[in-house]
């Protein structure tokens, strides 16, 4: 898998590699750039060492947040977001083992139970969970049975939506026109 989404090829390498770092990206997607959001695990890794699940949840949570806030912060709101991604990573350790990607192998998962256990996540609401469920979907491999249907809109092919569909920089810019338009005819 050769995910490209942040325009960095080590975070995109990153991402591509690590199931959590990729989980952490969709977490980080909220009121910043998609590219800023995913390129934050890199950031994380650089910063404290590790991209580790456990290591994560246990590291202090000031000095994680204060590695948050280093220039260029991860998320323009670096303390909340900090302790997000730890909330995140204690589920990931507790339900999970550590592994994130059991969230979508354990057990030969179906989407609709993919989905479930994605929504049981902290920072991870329904929309939230349909985008990554379609990431995981049409770029990381994932092939359970019903995906699509359980991904909603998000999972449907050649469709400009969300993160799921970016694989170039000319796919990123339909995502960000799909976007503009969605925002536009909300405010009428």
């Amino acid at each position: 898998m050769d995910l490209r989404i942040t325009g960095d090829e080590a975070a995109d390498r990153l991402l591509s590699d690590d199931p959590l770092a990729l989980l952490i990206g969709m977490l980080l997607d909220q009121q910043v750039a998609m590219e800023v959001a995913f390129a934050g695990p890199a950031k994380i890794r650089d910063r404290v060492g590790t991209i580790d699940a456990r290591a994560l949840a246990a590291y202090d949570p000031d000095a994680f947040a204060a590695a948050f806030s280093q220039a260029p912060a991860v998320h323009r709101f670096p303390g909340s977001m900090a302790g997000r991604v730890q909330a995140l990573c204690q589920t990931v350790t507790d339900m999970w083992g550590g592994d994130a990607a059991a969230i979508w192998t354990q057990g030969d998962p179906d989407g609709a139970t993919v989905l479930n256990r994605l929504t049981s996540l902290p920072g991870f609401g329904e929309q939230k969970s349909k985008i990554f469920l379609a990431l995981l979907g049409k770029q990381y491999g994932y092939d359970g049975a019903g995906w699509r249907e359980a991904a909603g809109a998000y999972g449907d092919e050649g469709a400009y939506r969300s993160v799921a569909d970016i694989t170039s920089p000319e796919s990123l810019t339909k995502v960000r026109e799909y976007k503009r338009a969605m925002k536009a005819e909300a405010k009428k």
